[in-house]
């Protein structure tokens, strides 16, 4: 048989799943046993430190996962379409191709010319370093009551074990706009609407250790039962983390010469609620050098610079991105991009590790069947760009993934819209 535990309702995202995910019946506290907690018997609780450790490590980093994808998904390039100079008064247009999608060439919009815009990109995450959300396994072991011998008294070698589904889904509305204050500097703003929603159950199983388990979830002694279900599920919709960015472009000729050079920095300011992973909750900046180059109908480039994240849980990053846009014919641009962000200096989140079990016999219990290793992130970008006469863009974009670093989706999938004036 089998105990249920009823969905968890009533708090943010974030609440939802410290409360929900592990626990199991009505006692208040992640992993609890309730039929012991209501006897009186004080095993009822021997799992909650371990739940306590690890599930705090895990939810801490589920959440921060969810809230720097969603702080972090893509922006438009700040040009695109056709881009202009003056030259007497008149604009002279100084490209051939609409140009990238999520990554930066050097040109500007030119003095006084907007370009306004908006992206709805949809993520379903499926992986968490590489490990399906649909089975993810943890183990919680017993409290250690007589240190510092693990596994004495014998009741000590029972553990719980956890198997977890979970979906995370997303939906990004991002409005932008960029406007060109000289024929060298841009200033743009983008404003993401996020809506997100879980979805997660949890079955629990106590492996029990000689024929008379002294933990159950329900039952009795006579006839425990052993395994238990739980759900947690919600949505939240919002504004998300805000970002701010300029480009100078730094190209001797300005965004007439074939070979241009430019600076870009991003702030993402904390806008987004990080307790309803709308947002990641703090303060970010990308600085990027830009090179790009013209070739006729093709035109390369390449961005390079880092993030500076002023999270405890989140890493700086060096940044890396090069890729090409091909005028297809005059009105269809294609482009390619490979994107990739490698963590700066030591992990700064680390999961739980194995607990080792002495007697009667040395086993070694590990929490999770989440690998413990770097979150960088390499993708790919393809998409293309449709225009019209009257300056509207069409956009739709596939960014793929090519590792299997952090919470990942199969496909992020982004359609848009740009105007430029």
């Amino acid at each position: 048989m089998t105990a249920t535990a009823a969905s968890v309702h009533g708090q943010g995202l974030r609440e939802k799943l410290e409360r929900g995910l592990f626990s199991f019946g009505d006692c208040g506290e992640p992993l609890c046993l309730p039929a012991l907690v209501l006897a009186g018997n004080p095993h009822g609780r021997h799992f909650i430190p371990s739940a306590e450790a690890g599930n705090a490590a895990i939810i801490a980093f589920l959440g921060s996962a969810i809230g720097a994808n969603v702080s972090n998904i893509p922006i438009s390039a700040t040009t695109s379409g056709v881009t202009y100079s003056f030259e007497g008064g008149a604009p002279v247009r100084n490209n051939v191709s609409s140009g990238p999608i999520f990554a930066e060439r050097a040109q500007t919009l030119g003095r006084r010319r907007m370009l306004i815009g908006a992206n709805v990109s949809s993520i379903r995450f499926n992986t968490l370093r590489g490990i399906p959300l649909n089975s993810l396994d943890f183990n919680f072991t017993h409290q250690d009551i007589n240190p510092p011998s693990e596994g004495s008294p014998a009741f000590e070698n029972e553990f719980i074990t956890v198997r977890t589904s979970l979906e995370v889904n997303v939906l990004a509305t991002i409005a932008f706009a960029t406007y060109g204050v000289t024929d060298r500097i841009d200033v743009s703003v983008a404003v993401p609407y996020v809506s997100n929603s879980i979805d997660g159950h949890s079955f629990g199983q106590i492996v029990p250790f000689g024929p008379n388990p002294a933990h159950y979830f329900a039952g009795t002694a006579d006839a425990p039962i052993l395994s238990a279900t739980t759900d947690v599920n919600g949505s939240a919709s919002g504004i998300g983390d805000v970002a701010l960015r300029a480009k100078v472009n730094l190209s001797p000729g300005g965004s007439k010469a074939r070979t241009g050079f430019a600076l870009l920095g991003d702030v993402r300011l904390p806008t987004g609620n990080e307790d309803d992973f709308l947002g990641s909750g703090s303060t970010s900046a990308r600085i990027l050098g830009i090179v790009s180059a013209r070739y006729g109908d093709f035109a390369p480039h390449a961005n390079a610079g880092v993030a500076l994240r002023s999270s405890d849980d989140q890493q700086d990053a060096i940044l890396a991105t090069a890729g090409f846009d091909q005028l297809l014919v005059r009105w269809a641009t294609f482009a390619f991009d490979v994107i990739s962000e490698w963590q700066l200096g030591d992990q700064k989140f680390s999961l739980p590790g194995p607990t080792q079990i002495t007697i009667p016999f040395a086993r070694t219990i590990y929490p999770s069947n989440i690998p413990d290793r770097r979150d960088d992130l390499l993708n790919a970008s393809i998409g293309t760009k449709l225009s019209t006469k009257k300056g509207l863009t069409f956009i739709v974009n596939a960014l793929l993934p090519l590792n299997r670093g952090g919470l990942r989706a199969s496909t992020l999938w982004t359609t848009g819209l740009e105007y430029g004036f």
